[in-house]
């Protein structure tokens, strides 16, 4: 049970985070939206600081698990960097969300030491990610330069597709990493 609640409240404040940033949530409207007190969320993440940390945390893991293995994704025939780019797209079209790090990111400077820390281990891990299957697919020079343009770029596309509410403008963006190289 205990397990459960937390994987709730974890969601729920990435739900939250993912639609308004840090400041979106609290305690007490995560309890509600669950239907128990805010102290039980209290008893699972002491502080604010404790869940942003590790709602971002839960977050990176599930992106980069969801993603498998660059090495293994060659070996089966298909493009690492079209499921990247999948797996950004189903977070905004069908989760119908941005990315949570890439909201927590464009509020660094004010937000708790710990949860930068952990909004940095996403973009830390996904540059390394991206890297590795850059390599994988021939790119031995310039595959971390390739690496943080696909990150930046896709983060750009998704936030001028949820501003602009045209699912076609992040799949344009998109283009620019799955065209095949001349």
């Amino acid at each position: 049970m205990s397990d459960d609640r937390e994987a709730a409240i974890l969601q729920v404040a990435e739900d939250m985070v993912r639609q308004g940033g840090y400041n979106s949530f609290s305690f007490r409207n995560i309890a509600a939206a669950i239907g128990i007190k805010s102290s039980s969320v209290h008893y699972h993440f002491s502080t604010k600081e404790d869940l942003g940390a590790a709602v971002a945390k839960h977050y990176t893991d599930k992106f980069i698990d969801s993603l498998g293995n660059s090495d293994e994704l060659i070996a089966a025939g298909k493009d690492p960097i079209n499921v990247y780019v999948k797996g950004f797209r189903k977070a905004l079209s069908e989760d119908k969300g941005m990315c949570l790090c890439g909201m927590l990111g464009a509020e660094v400077e004010v937000l708790p030491e710990r949860v930068v820390a952990e909004t940095r281990q996403f973009f830390t891990r996904n540059i390394a990610w991206l890297e590795k299957a850059y390599r994988g697919l021939g790119h031995t020079k310039g595959a971390k330069e390739k690496a943080v343009q696909a990150v930046s770029l896709l983060e750009g596309a998704m936030l001028t597709s949820n501003v602009m509410d045209e699912m076609r403008f992040f799949d344009m963006a998109a283009k620019l990493l799955t065209k095949p190289a001349h």
